[in-house]
């Protein structure tokens, strides 16, 4: 890692593959590149411990579910800003509660970003749990970016 990396200011971004994760990454993106920062665009998961009251199959790993999220994350960072970035993006999939992984990565962070509604919920919520939890929580600056709304997608 370079010393610029580690001293050009830094913003995290929450991306789950929903429309306001990708619109709030396009907005971190295009704020990194007005401050000469840095991107670190977080995807976080949680290991399913049943589905529908069933154990998850034995052979299921959180190795498997870690590797999928990273798959998921750059496939959204590539559909939203391309092969070219216009600034340094550094994915991270983690394992954990979205709000908390989102909260430990943005310590020392200029700005933590994320979208005002994620894939669950009620989509007419006007902020979601995750971004309210944030903006509650957050050691630094938050924007909420809402994403498109449904006419305009």
């Amino acid at each position: 890692m370079s010393n610029n990396a580690t001293s050009a200011p830094r913003i995290v971004v929450g991306v789950d593959g929903s429309e306001p994760s990708k619109a709030a990454l396009r907005w971190a993106a295009d704020q990194a590149e007005l401050m000469d920062g840095v991107v670190d665009a977080i995807f976080a998961w949680e290991f399913p411990t049943s589905w529908y009251g069933l154990a998850p199959p034995a052979d299921t790993k959180p190795a498997d579910y870690q590797e999928q999220a990273r798959k998921l994350l750059d496939r959204v960072i590539n559909e939203v800003l391309g092969p070219e970035q216009p600034v340094e993006i550094r994915p991270r999939s983690a394992q954990g509660h979205p709000a908390a992984v989102l909260l430990d990565a943005a310590a020392g962070a200029r700005l933590l970003v994320v979208g005002n509604r994620g894939h669950g919920g009620f989509a007419e919520a006007l902020l979601g749990s995750v971004s309210q939890h944030c903006v509650q929580h957050a050691s630094c600056p938050v924007v909420v970016v809402r994403g498109p709304r449904h006419h305009e997608k």
